[in-house]
């Protein structure tokens, strides 16, 4: 429909007050709320994480783009828990006890967002334990970390252990990532898989959830 189309396009375009007007004609037009957050908001933020997979556009227009698509949520949400429609995933994100560095963390937050995750994000320096018990009381699928500085990169495996401890009763998977970490230290702490950038992390987490077993990015 071009009405969604628009919106997609001025959502790549990072134009946050087009996207709210187009999302508010969407709605008073009668269009479901699953369809305008599919085909509008959603399709924008692929088009915006291929983009940004390939280095033709940057963080500064990521942002602009998040910020468009978070104008057309504010307005969608209420429709989406009133039809109880279904997120493609819980995922709890923070940065790793110790480590204050979140720009990173952000982003794939944002990604994920944008990509139809609902995003519990406990900001940076969170403690293991503030990992499992969010996700095991929120029912997160995922727990998602990160960590740029070398010295906080074993606090991932404390995580990962705490979890094997706690035994919850559904699995929570595990994705790294950090300018620090790498394929082979995902494997070697146990984590499900590993994130390279936003939208690499993205495509996993999708994976993750999809076949409910671990899947090894890298």
């Amino acid at each position: 429909m071009e009405l969604l189309h628009t919106i997609a396009q001025q959502l790549e375009q990072g134009d946050d007050e087009q996207v709210a007007a187009l999302t508010r004609q969407a709605i008073e037009e009668g269009l479901p709320a699953k369809q305008i957050l599919d085909d509008g908001l959603i399709a924008g933020m692929a088009i915006v994480g291929n983009l940004f997979k390939k280095h033709q556009i940057f963080l500064p227009e990521v942002l602009l783009a998040a910020k468009a698509m978070c104008a057309g949520m504010e307005l969608l949400k209420p429709l989406l828990i009133r039809d109880a429609i279904p997120t493609l995933g819980k995922v709890v994100i923070g940065t790793v006890q110790g480590d204050i560095h979140d720009i990173g963390k952000n982003l794939v937050a944002i990604m994920l967002k944008g990509a139809g995750f609902d995003i519990i994000d406990l900001g940076k320096d969170v403690p293991p334990q503030r990992f499992v018990d969010t996700a095991v009381r929120e029912q997160a699928q995922v727990i998602a970390m990160s960590a740029l500085l070398t010295t906080t990169m074993p606090v991932m495996k404390q995580v990962i252990d705490l979890i094997q401890i706690t035994q919850p009763p559904k699995p929570i998977r595990t994705i790294v990532g950090g300018a620090p970490v790498s394929p082979e230290f995902a494997r070697e702490i146990g984590a499900d898989a590993y994130g390279y950038d936003a939208a690499h992390a993205v495509d996993v987490v999708k994976s993750i959830i999809a076949k409910g077993s671990p899947l090894r990015g890298g």
